[in-house]
């Protein structure tokens, strides 16, 4: 049987790099749930449908299966059997991506699909909704947070590098209100499962939470530390 994580919490929690650097210690498949969805632009392009154009888009939809495999320690993403990992980060496929995620009937095909391959394969799932919607049967579910203050010198520091001159408060404030979004949304709100287990990040390295987390599997899969 399959071994689930899901990992949820706000934006800029460290979810992805958290839950990336766990699936590489653990052995696990780290399911990019964004490069799917950029798998399913990619094919819509293929098939020459507008991004705007909701009818056709669901009455495609069904025609797409999207998974993901590792080779040689590298993430492949295979759409109907064929490797379009080098096609999904052109500026066309990410914008595609951005304005269909939005269509109810693209997120239920690749939750379908997310949840298909969860069946057979051990995988860790970080995002918003992960253990409430997409793996409520998950054995281990983390829901990891950090303070707004904590999140936003976060990014601060990120934009910061990269020769940017960023507003602290006006980061910190956009943070809070993307939090309200996420909590209030209608389809799939943030919100922490009744039985994830919550790990606050504030103070805490990448590696210390990922230990912290491995731990917590550990005990929950009955394997010695």
């Amino acid at each position: 049987m399959a071994f689930n994580i899901a990992i949820d919490g706000p934006a800029g929690a460290g979810k992805s790099t958290v839950a990336k650097a766990l699936a590489a210690r653990m052995g696990y498949v780290y399911v990019d749930t964004g490069a799917m969805y950029r798998a399913m632009a990619y094919f819509f392009l293929q098939k020459e449908i507008g991004k705007e154009d909701e009818s056709a888009i669901i009455g495609a939809v069904d025609g797409a299966d999207v998974t993901i495999r590792y080779e040689n320690g590298t993430q492949q993403v295979f759409l109907n059997g064929e490797n379009v990992t080098g096609f999904l980060r052109t500026e066309e496929v990410g914008n595609m991506a951005s304005q269909t995620s939005v269509y109810p009937a693209v997120r239920k095909k690749l939750v379908a699909l997310q949840q298909k391959l969860a069946k057979t394969t051990d995988v860790i799932m970080d995002g918003r909704d992960i253990g409430t919607c997409v793996l409520p049967d998950a054995q281990v579910k983390i829901y990891l947070t950090a303070s707004t203050q904590t999140r936003a010198k976060r990014r601060f520091d990120e934009l910061l590098a990269k020769g940017e001159m960023p507003d602290l408060k006006q980061i910190e404030a956009d943070i809070k209100e993307r939090d309200y979004r996420d909590m209030h949304r209608e389809m799939s709100p943030l919100m922490q499962a009744d039985d994830a287990l919550l790990v606050d990040s504030s103070g805490l390295s990448v590696d210390e939470v990922v230990a912290r987390i491995a731990a917590i599997v550990d005990e929950r899969a009955g394997r010695e530390p």
